[in-house]
């Protein structure tokens, strides 16, 4: 099958000018997507005599939401690279069959998260550290924001097939589409509406809406090179199997952060209380401003990566990979390194509560502290991803969060206070990025060295 213009840039195009052509969009892209949560927290913080309590309570949905987003990582972080290897091989059948089955994987989830969590919904937030000042703006956000799951996750899932093929601008654009929408309908429904925390969750659906939309849209016409045909709708076993098992490691840097989510959001609850909760939530708020379009960069070169592997031009995929990773260091230092300096800021964009604003700047330069570092580990996760290392980068997903993360978030407050919650994080960080720069010196000649790189099985 002859290749398309975009598929030869992939396999023969200068490796810088490629990753401008890809990553740029992607990262353009992921700050959008990042503004759909932002723009709703920064409104959130200022409904009048009840802004603090309410982005507290949004913070307290935040599990769930990672949970739908973990779904799309799981097809997307799966099956976008299984599609652009396959491409790499000349095989755009089998990609679009790897298309086909991820939708199926996504339209079946949506139905059974919304099934599962809907009747339960109050009674998790309470799990997940609510109060009873807080409950009633958590459950307000969180069902419409659960009625909303089929767009979410095709808006989302969906939209690495498009950057898979080298179409980033497209990707960008069906991003940039919902959250322009989302920015202008926020003010209407949480103020002029009067709506609240509802009309947030509201703004968010509609524009998920109208992304996924715009995303099945152009899977399905022409212009994409790999097309979203109903027969390969009916998911193939094997396909499923192996989007499983390359997608469990991006589940689980997601899913994992759900789990954390409820661990931090509980222990801050009992030991410090609705403050501490709500401090968190900008916390988290501020380290995605800057670790959101480091991924967003890792994302778009990471098609490169995947391409060239299956195309065994692997003197690319050497050099790919060394740009990725320095350039995923140097940000996520460069952006630590602001945030650590200028606290007060950061803090003052999410909310006009000065007791919020005091502590968030107090404990702010110690919970960011490990993303000094932490973009090796960003580099080296994507890179694992695109060369199709399920094994190792589930490994290095599980390392940080489950291994480290966890167990140190539910220790530290019993012997060095409250506060030791947030310096967690950065303990973390640091431990996990080390490792997974060792475990890339030693594994990628072992990878390239193999005779069975670049060709994974075929179904």
């Amino acid at each position: 099958m002859s290749q398309t213009k975009t598929e030869q840039l992939l396999g023969s195009a200068g490796i810088g000018r490629l990753i401008v052509r890809l990553a740029v969009p992607s990262i353009i892209a992921q700050v959008i997507n990042l503004l759909y949560n932002i723009v709703d927290r920064i409104y959130i913080g200022r409904i009048p005599q009840a802004g603090e309590l309410a982005l507290t309570g949004v913070g307290l949905s935040m599990p769930v939401v990672m949970a739908l987003l973990a779904v799309s990582s799981l097809v997307g972080g799966g099956g976008a690279p299984l599609a652009a290897i396959a491409l790499g091989r000349g095989d755009r059948e089998h990609a679009e069959r790897i298309l086909g089955s991820g939708a199926a994987i996504l339209a079946f989830c949506s139905v059974l998260i919304m099934a599962l969590l809907l009747p339960f919904k109050t009674p998790l937030l309470y799990l997940f550290g609510a109060s009873e000042n807080t409950v009633g703006y958590a459950d307000a956000y969180l069902t419409i924001y659960l009625w909303g799951a089929p767009f979410t996750l095709a808006a989302t899932g969906l939209n690495s097939f498009i950057s898979c093929q080298g179409q980033a601008r497209t990707a960008m654009l069906s991003v940039l589409i919902g959250a322009v929408l989302n920015i202008a309908l926020d003010p209407v429904f949480i103020f002029t509406l009067d709506m609240g925390v509802s009309g947030a969750a509201l703004a968010t659906v509609i524009s998920q809406a109208v992304s996924a939309v715009w995303v099945v849209a152009f899977l399905a016409g022409k212009k994409s090179t790999l097309r979203l045909r109903a027969p390969f709708l009916r998911p193939s076993s094997k396909i499923v199997w192996q989007i499983c098992q390359l997608g469990v490691s991006p589940f689980i840097m997601q899913a994992t952060e759900s789990v954390l989510s409820i661990v931090l959001n509980s222990g801050l609850s009992r030991y410090g209380g609705d403050l501490y909760v709500g401090a968190l939530t900008i916390l988290s708020s501020v380290r995605q401003l800057f670790s959101v379009p480091i991924s967003g960069f890792a994302n778009g070169v990471q098609p490169i990566i995947s391409y060239n592997f299956g195309a065994r031009k692997f003197d690319r995929v050497k050099k790919t990979c060394r740009i990725l990773i320095l350039s995923t260091f140097c940000a996520s230092f460069a952006g630590a390194a602001v945030t650590m300096l200028l606290p007060s800021f950061f803090a003052r964009l999410f909310t006009t509560s000065e007791a919020l604003i005091t502590l968030t700047a107090q404990v702010l330069p110690y919970y960011m502290a490990g993303l000094l570092i932490f973009g090796l580990q960003n580099g080296v996760q994507s890179a694992f991803l695109g060369l199709g290392q399920a094994k190792v980068s589930v490994f290095i997903a599980l390392l940080r969060k489950v291994f480290l993360l966890i167990p140190l978030a539910l220790v530290l407050p019993v012997f060095f206070g409250v506060r030791s919650i947030y310096l967690a994080e950065s303990i973390a960080d640091v431990l996990s990025a080390s490792c997974a720069g060792v475990l890339f010196l030693v594994q990628i000649r072992k990878i390239l060295a193999s005779p069975q790189s670049g060709a994974p099985a075929r179904s």
